[in-house]
C-alpha cells in the first residue's frame, strides 16, 4: 500500500489555487476555454483524480482528494477526470489516454455525462460497458465518481504508477517542502519505510543485472568468436558488396551489443542488447550463405535451448519435463538430437538452487530471453515455465519491462508506454450511443 502523506500533502497545497481560479473564471460567460489535455495528463501523471478549475461545482477539493487516496491505497491504475460541461467530448477518452502514456482505466465526466474506456489488458471493453452502465443512475458527481472508483477498484488489473510515488530525479523544491512537513508532521517513520522499500528494490535491480552481466558477457564472447570463425575478409578474393554490409552489420551489432552492456542499469537494459546480438547473428548467417553460393536463409530467431548455437534452422516440437507440447526454433545440432530420441543441449545458468535453465531462473531472463525471441514468440515458448508464469503477472512489467506479449496489450496496468498502444484494445463505454444521455456523442473514443 502506497504511503498517501506526502501527496496528500501536496494536493493541499495545490487544491486552494485551483479553487482561486475558479472564482476568477465563474460567473464569466464564454470565459472558460477547452481544457488542455495535455494539462490534464500532466496531473494525471502525478495523481489519478484531476478536477478542472471550472467544473470545481462537482467535486470538491476534499471529496477529490478522497477519492484519490481511494485509488492510491488500492495500488490500482484507475484515472478519473472532471471536465466542464462544453469539454469536447470527440475522442476526448482516446486523446487523454495518449497525452498521459500510461496504460489504465480512464473515467470522464463532462458536465453531467459520464463516459470511460480501458486498455484490454487492463479491463475488458465488455466489463467497461457493465461498469459505466451501473453509474449511469447514480445522482451527483461525488457518488457516480465513488460508485465508479468502487466497482472498478475491485475489477481492474494491474498497479498504480510508479510515478504516483516517485518524486523523480534532481531536486524538486515542493517535494522538499512537502517532505519537511511530513517530518513536522510526525511522519518521519513513514517516509524513511518509503526510503528503505526503494534502496532493498534497487538493490535487487543491481543483484539481477550482475547475474545477467555473466550470461551476456558470455554470449557477446559466443558471438565474436563466431565471428572469427567465419575468418571472413572485406578484400578477400570473391567478396562483393553484399557480403561487405552483411560482415558490417555484424561488427556494428557486436560492439552495440558491448556498448549497450556497458551502459546497463537495470535488467530491463539487457533486452536490446540481446536484440543487437540477435539481429547480428542473422547477418552472419547470411554472410555465410553468400559465401558458399546457397540461398539466402529466411530471418529466425536463436537456438531456443541456447542462442549461442546460432541462428534456428526449424521449428520443432519440444516437450519439457513435466510440461506441454511446443513449438521451439532449433538450430541444427539440436533438430538432430531432438530427431534421434535426445535431450537437447540447454542453456544453464547459476542459481541459487544451482544450475538451472534460464527458463527457471527467475525473472530477471524475461528481458534477456525477449530480446532474443520477441514479444510475438516468446509467450508459446515459455508456456508453463517458471519464467513464463512471471511474465505473465500485471506487476512484471514494473521491475523488467513491458512489451513481451504476455497479456492483452502488450502493457499491464501502470506502465508507461507513451503512444505506444494499439486503439483497437482500448475501448468500452458507449461507443457511439447517448444511453440514458450519458455517453459522448461521436463515440468518445
Amino acid at each position: 500500500m502506497r504511503t498517501l502523506l506526502v501527496r496528500g500533502l501536496m494536493r493541499s497545497l495545490i487544491v486552494p489555487v485551483a479553487a482561486a481560479v475558479a472564482v476568477l473564471t465563474a460567473g464569466a460567460p464564454g470565459a472558460h476555454a477547452a481544457t488542455d489535455l495535455s494539462q490534464v495528463a500532466e496531473a494525471l501523471r502525478d495523481g489519478p483524480v484531476y478536477v478542472d478549475p471550472a467544473a470545481s461545482d462537482q467535486l470538491s477539493s476534499a471529496d477529490a482528494e478522497a477519492l484519490a487516496d481511494k485509488i492510491e491505497d488500492a495500488d490500482k491504475p484507475v484515472f478519473v477526470a472532471v471536465l466542464p460541461a462544453d469539454q469536447p467530448t470527440e475522442k476526448l477518452l482516446l486523446n487523454l489516454r495518449t497525452e498521459t502514456g500510461i496504460t489504465g482505466l480512464y473515467g470522464a465526466r463532462v458536465g453531467d455525462r459520464f463516459d470511460a474506456a480501458a486498455d484490454a489488458s487492463v479491463m475488458s471493453g465488455r466489463a467497461v460497458d457493465n461498469l459505466v452502465t451501473s453509474v449511469q443512475s447514480a445522482g451527483d458527481a461525488k457518488a457516480q465518481l465513488n460508485d465508479f472508483v468502487d466497482a472498478a477498484l475491485n475489477n481492474v488489473r494491474g498497479t498504480a504508477p510508479a510515478s504516483w510515488s516517485d518524486g523523480g530525479e534532481g531536486v524538486d523544491v515542493g517535494g522538499l517542502v512537502a517532505v519537511g512537513a511530513v517530518l513536522v508532521a510526525g511522519g518521519a517513520g513513514a517516509y524513511a519505510l518509503i526510503r528503505r522499500n526503494r534502496r532493498r528494490h534497487e538493490a535487487e535491480q543491481r543483484a539481477a543485472l550482475e547475474k545477467l552481466r555473466v550470461v551476456v558477457d558470455e554470449d557477446i564472447t559466443a558471438f565474436g568468436e563466431e565471428m572469427d570463425r567465419l575468418d571472413f575478409h572485406p578484400a578477400e578474393a570473391g567478396a562483393d558488396d553484399a557480403m561487405r554490409a552483411d560482415y558490417e552489420r555484424s561488427l556494428d551489432a557486436y560492439d552495440q551489443a558491448k556498448r549497450l552492456m556497458d551502459g546497463a542499469r537495470k535488467p530491463e537494459d539487457v533486452k536490446a542488447v540481446t536484440q543487437a546480438l540477435a539481429d547480428g547473428r542473422f547477418s552472419l548467417t547470411q554472410l555465410a550463405a553468400r559465401r558458399e553460393h546457397r540461398p539466402l536463409p529466411e530471418r529466425r530467431p536463436p537456438c531456443f535451448f541456447d542462442p549461442r548455437h546460432g541462428t534456428a534452422v526449424a521449428e520443432e516440437t519440444w516437450i519439457p519435463p513435466g510440461g506441454t507440447a511446443r513449438e521451439v526454433p532449433v538450430c541444427a545440432a539440436d533438430r538432430t538430437r531432438l530427431s534421434e530420441g535426445r535431450d537437447p543441449v540447454i542453456r544453464e545458468v547459476d542459481t541459487e538452487h544451482g544450475r538451472r535453465p534460464y527458463w527457471d531462473a527467475g525473472p530477471a531472463y524475461g528481458p534477456w530471453a525477449g530480446g532474443y525471441f520477441g514479444s510475438g514468440l516468446l509467450p508459446g515458448l515459455l508456456i508453463g515455465t517458471m519464467l513464463g508464469s512471471m511474465m505473465s503477472a500485471p506487476a512484471y512489467a514494473a521491475d523488467y519491462g513491458a512489451g513481451y506479449g504476455f497479456g492483452g496489450g502488450g502493457y499491464e496496468g501502470g506502465d508507461m508506454s507513451g503512444a505506444d498502444f494499439d486503439p483497437g484494445d482500448f475501448g468500452g463505454g458507449f461507443g457511439g450511443g447517448d444511453f440514458g444521455g450519458g455517453g459522448f456523442d461521436g463515440g468518445g473514443f
